[in-house]
């Protein structure tokens, strides 16, 4: 029976096998010796924890012995754990014998921060993956933390070659290029499976579910990622139609079809039934995403494989409209997007998921299982939180990462070694170095709606509208006596400019005028001058000082002012008066002329009016 199953899959993933595999790789870039010195590729391992966005520089080290690293080099008394203030050790190991894992594994216990594979033949880069899980234990691939990385034997070569001449090669792996981050949103997909009973790697996948629930919402709700749930299926080939194998194992006669759960026909569940609640997974995110609660599958997900287990016979359409029902999604869409998963007839979800599983642009073709696409590249590496995360923020353009990609576990401050070099203001609290996922960048900051320009790293200086606030807009500013004068005015100019009162570059320095010395004002013959600080005082021996004629006026003076201005305001106001008289009789006058006429005219014909022939007679 087991023969029959495992003959079934072989042609179920033949067409996959044989599709558009891509290897996602990372640089190399040797730094010393000269002789080898150059940028090169390597296939980045499907396991350990790769520094996707950032970089790493090290020494690489070729062991004397145990070149495969197949054993544990405990056993030949050799550590490559590096020494305070030297490089990480970078250790190389011959491909053969082992699994790639293991061999990860043996170099992390020995205290290497990476590990590099040379190929043992002339062939493109291939990914080094997990082992099967019937084949090997697996307890150590969980604990791989170091980055991977496989390299060609040409390189290989070289490099041994160089260590045995006595030159320490020096190598920078990077890692900033291998997800695009194009701009401030992150596209990522997951492709995976509701079947719990395939061992490890669904151990493994439900785990992820459950642990980066949190992050996944976080990043959802704040609108910087979209994400969309994937599902593999195949196809029976015709040949096996009517067979026991496809009827149990597929739906919609044979068009959509998974492994059996338990890769025994005669117990358990069947891959059909593991097809229709890939397709509920599916639709239950499509109801959600329509109604703009794209991260509600998640809860459903995790919910679904707490509530809904294999093991303990819930894994039904009942036990997951249960789950449905409790989250408050509409059970009847889910089912109206499932359709009919009995009859001969195409299902328009689970088709829209075999093409998707066909490699577009870089992508290449889904056919490792779960697999993770971040920005359209494929992700390498361990299915686990931090490990996922930190391929996410990747992707983001710089300086548009949210914050949870900046927290202390997923990110290395460099803003608090010395401000990173950046430009800043201790006493305002003011910098110019923005920390990001990739680093950090020197850029002058907007504080407080006050932009502030400059290169960033060795001056920023407030612009616009309220900038003296800020450090005085870098201008001058001083305080004496209770007297405090700027340079700076709250303008668009930008310009420092020293105050009346002083001379000088406005920025650096405002020397106070001596307008008595320089003759500058208080110049009457009658005047006293007294320099002050940024003004001056003109008192006068006898009298008054005018300040806007410079001129000393006597105290006769000012009274004689006084009677003169008095004495023009009183004819003045009698003037006035006299006119409004005037003009007040012309007015009356007129108006009884117009009214004594007014009444004549109604008893006599006056001279005015023209002469009427016609007499009338009244009775």
């Amino acid at each position: 029976m087991k023969f029959g199953v495992l003959t079934l899959s072989f042609v179920l993933i033949l067409e996959l096998v044989f599709g558009s595999f891509l290897v996602e790789k990372n640089n190399l870039k040797v730094t010393s010796p000269d002789t080898i010195k150059g940028v090169y590729e390597c296939a980045i391992g499907n396991f350990g924890i790769p520094k996707y966005g950032g970089t790493l520089v090290g020494t690489v080290v070729y062991p004397m012995s145990n070149h495969k690293g197949c054993k544990s080099f405990s056993e030949f008394g050799v550590s490559f754990k590096s020494s305070a203030g030297s490089l990480p050790t970078f250790l190389l190991i011959d491909r053969g014998d082992c699994y790639f894992a293991l061999k990860a594994w043996n170099a992390q216990q020995a205290g290497a921060a990476a590990i590099l594979v040379a190929d043992n033949k002339l062939e493109p880069l291939i990914t080094m993956d997990t082992p099967e899980e019937d084949n090997a234990n697996l307890e150590y691939l969980e604990k791989i933390n170091i980055p991977s990385a496989l390299i060609s034997k040409s390189l290989g070569d070289s490099i041994k070659s160089a260590i045995s001449d006595g030159n320490m090669v020096n190598m920078k792996l990077d890692w900033t290029e291998s997800v695009p981050h194009p701009d401030e949103r992150v596209e990522y997909e997951l492709w995976t499976d509701s079947n719990d009973e395939c061992g490890k790697k669904c151990d493994t996948q439900i785990q992820f579910l459950k642990n980066f629930k949190g992050a996944a919402q976080i990043l959802e709700k704040g609108g910087y990622t979209q994400f969309t749930p994937h599902f593999i299926t195949w196809y029976c080939p015709k040949a096996f139609l009517v067979s026991k194998q496809c009827k149990s194992q597929c739906i919609n006669h044979g068009r959509y079809c998974a492994p059996d759960p338990e890769q025994d026909f005669t117990k358990g569940y069947d891959g059909k039934d593991v097809v229709v609640q890939n397709l509920r997974h599916a639709c239950v995110f499509r109801v959600v995403n329509e109604s703009g609660k794209a991260w509600k599958w998640w809860d459903y997900a995790t919910d679904f494989s707490v509530r809904c287990p294999m093991k303990y016979n819930k894994y039904t359409s009942e036990c997951a409209d249960e789950v449905i029902k409790s989250l408050g999604i509409d059970v009847e869409k889910v089912y109206l997007c499932m359709g009919d998963t009995e009859g001969d007839v195409e299902n328009p979800v689970l088709k829209a998921e075999q093409e998707s599983q066909v490699g577009k642009g870089s992508r290449g073709d889904v056919t490792i299982l779960p697999t993770l696409v971040v920005n359209n590249r494929q992700y390498r590496g361990k299915l686990e939180k931090g490990a996922v995360l930190k391929a996410i923020c990747a992707g983001f353009q710089e300086s548009t990462e949210p914050a949870i990609c900046l927290t202390e576990d997923q990110n290395t401050n460099e803003c608090l070694e010395n401000n990173g070099g950046c430009w800043q203001d201790r006493a305002a609290n003011i910098t110019a170095c923005l920390d990001t996922f990739r680093g950090r960048l020197c850029e002058c900051p907007t504080v407080q709606g006050v932009k502030f320009v400059g290169d960033g790293y060795t001056h920023c200086k407030a612009s616009g509208a309220l900038r003296c606030g800020f450090n005085n807009g870098g201008c001058w500013r001083e305080t004496r006596g209770g007297y405090t004068y700027s340079a700076c005015t709250d303008d668009h100019s930008n310009v420092c400019k020293c105050p009346p009162g002083f001379k000088g570059d406005g920025v650096k320095s405002c020397e106070d005028v001596d307008e008595c010395k320089e003759k500058l004002a208080c110049q009457c013959p009658e005047c006293k001058c007294k320099n002050t600080w940024g003004s001056f005082e003109c008192s006068c021996r006898k009298g008054f000082y005018l300040r806007e004629h410079d001129t000393c006026i006597g105290a006769f003076g000012v009274m004689k002012l006084g009677w003169s201005f008095v004495l023009i305001l009183l004819l003045a106001l009698t003037a006035a008066t006299l006119s409004g008289y005037a003009i007040y009789k012309y007015r009356i006058r007129h108006y009884m002329d117009s009214e004594i006429r007014s009444i004549m005219a109604q008893y006599m014909p006056l001279d005015s009016q023209p002469n009427n022939t016609e007499t009338h007679m009244d009775f």
